[in-house]
Parts: structure tokens; sequence; C-alpha cells
């Protein structure tokens, strides 16, 4: 498969846009609980894609003979990741959060194996490394003792766990069960499969804002940076990416789609030197080349393999 101008595209806005998200999530801290803005946060987009995928609720036999994938994917997708990443916000820093993020081409060729029996090649996984070596010039800023330096804290082992769940749920898109297959699949577009997951993930992720409620969190600060918040975690991190992500996994698969997720730590970096108001250093020209090599490099193994 040959990566396309489209293609290119497709895979690279959600990192864009997502790491936009972890920096906003970090702006948040203090002002809305992370469990609580997840939770919004989907509310909000869910009732914003009602008028395009209402159909996807209907009839509800439809979604009662097949509420044990599409339960995997809102929880996964929806509830699971995006709070854990808020939460993870709380006590790291969005390029360490994106940081951890970057091992999940580790995860989906281990995610790939254990359930699909799909063998990584050399490219594969050289592609993976040069990747994570990127990542890590952006992390030690260009100096070795700066790597060294780094603490991981709890919110590392949240963003942890989010990551390999969202490992499962790129699998389960790429290669759903029969039900969601050929002539047995529903007719749903994407707003409508993308509803009824945050539907199911609503449920997920209700629960735990519930619970964050009741452990005494403290309430809403809000402001007009706030709603500006709200708004680009519903349209960009949300409607936008998760659209663009869909299509793009659809097409080049989440092998390939795991490699472009490494321009997320890099994207983190620029934005919260943007946020700083401080200028991007030749250490980011550099992580961008080993990330976009390693991109390159699993993208090759991935030809030569077919």
């Amino acid at each position: 498969m040959r990566i396309t101008p489209r293609l290119a595209l497709l895979l690279t806005l959600p990192p864009l846009l997502w790491a936009g998200n972890a920096v906003v999530g970090r702006l948040m801290v203090g002002q809305v609980p992370p469990l609580t803005l997840n939770f919004i946060r989907w509310v909000i987009t869910g009732l914003m894609l009602l008028p395009l995928g209402w159909r996807g609720l209907r009839p509800p036999g439809a979604l009662v003979r097949r509420w044990p994938y599409l339960m995997a994917l809102g929880v996964l997708g929806v509830g699971l990741y995006n709070s854990l990443q808020y939460l993870a916000l709380v006590t790291s820093t969005p390029i360490n959060v994106t940081l951890v993020a970057s091992s999940l081409p580790v995860w989906m060729l281990g995610v790939g194996m254990l359930l699909h029996g799909e063998q990584p090649t050399r490219g594969q996984l050289a592609g993976a490394l040069l990747g994570v070596v990127g990542v890590a010039v952006v992390i030690a800023r260009g100096s070795l003792a700066a790597l060294l330096a780094v603490q991981f804290v709890a919110g590392d082992l949240f963003m942890l766990a989010a990551v390999v769940g969202w490992a499962f749920y790129s699998w389960l898109l790429v290669r759903p069960p029969a039900h969601m297959r050929g002539t047995e699949r529903p007719p749903w577009g994407w707003a409508e499969i993308l509803l009824v997951q945050i539907v199911f993930g609503l449920a997920a992720s209700g629960l735990l804002s519930a619970g964050e409620q009741l452990a005494g969190a403290a309430p809403i600060r809000w402001s007009w940076g706030v709603a500006a918040a709200l708004v680009y975690v519903t349209l960009g991190a949300s409607l936008v990416a998760y659209r663009c992500w869909g299509v793009g996994v659809a097409e080049g698969g989440p092998a390939l789609a795991a490699f472009f997720s490494n321009l997320t730590p890099l994207f983190a970096a620029l934005l919260s030197a943007l946020v700083l108001g401080q200028a991007p250093q030749w250490h980011h020209a550099l992580a961008f080349a080993l990330i976009v090599g390693g991109i390159v490099l699993g993208m090759r193994a991935r030809a030569v393999r077919a």
C-alpha cells in the first residue's frame, strides 16, 4: 500500500488535534474535574452528532443483538481512554502523557499477535523503535541528562492503561465480528457508528463522573476559557479527529496508524511551547525526522510483506 496525500492527512490530523486535547486538558486542571470533563465532552458531542447519526439508534433490536461489541467500542474508545487521559493530566504533563501514548505501536503489535496471530516484521519493530527514539528526543530536549532525569508519576500509569485499551479499540475497528461485516452489518455510516459508541461509552463515563462527584470533586469554575475548551474538545478532538482516525485506520490498517500516532508527542511539544511563548528548538526538528522515518520504515515493511 502506498501512502497517498489523503491517507497521510487522515492519519496526521488526529494526532495534531489530540495533542491539542492534551494541552487543553492540562489547562482545565483546577477548573473542571477530569472525569466530569470527559463526560460533558461526550454529552455535547453526542447531541451535536444526533441529527446526523440518529438512525444508528433505530431499530433498538440492532443494538441489542450487537451490544457486547458496541459496548466494548464505547467503553474503550469513549469512556476509558479519554477519562484516563484527563485523569493523567492532573499529575502529569501533556508531553509526558503523549510520550506514554507513543508506546502504542508496541501495544498494537502485541494485541495483533495475541488476538489475530499477526507476526510483526523486523521492519515494523525497527520503525516502532525509531519513533520512540524521536519521542525521547522531544522529552530530553536534545540532552541525555534531561532524559535520564524524567520522572514518571501516577498520571503516566493511568495513560499507559489508556493506551493499552486504545490498542484493543483500534483492532476492534478493523477486525469486527461477523455481525458487523458484509451484509450482516447494519447500514451505518460514520456518524451512526460514532453516535452508537458515544451512547455506550457515556454509560461508563457517566458512572466515573458520578463517582468523582460523590468523592468530593471541586465544582466547575465556569468561564469563557472553559467554554472555548469544550468547543475544541467536542468539535476538534472528538468529531473531526475520530472521523479521520476511523477512516484512516480502515484504509491504512491499525499498524500504519500506530506509527502516525507517534506524531502526537511532537505536536504536543510544539503546542506546549506555543502556549508558553517559546519558539521550537532544533531537537524538535530532529525528533520530527526520526518519527517520520519510523512511519516510512514501518510502511515499507508492510509493503514488502504484502
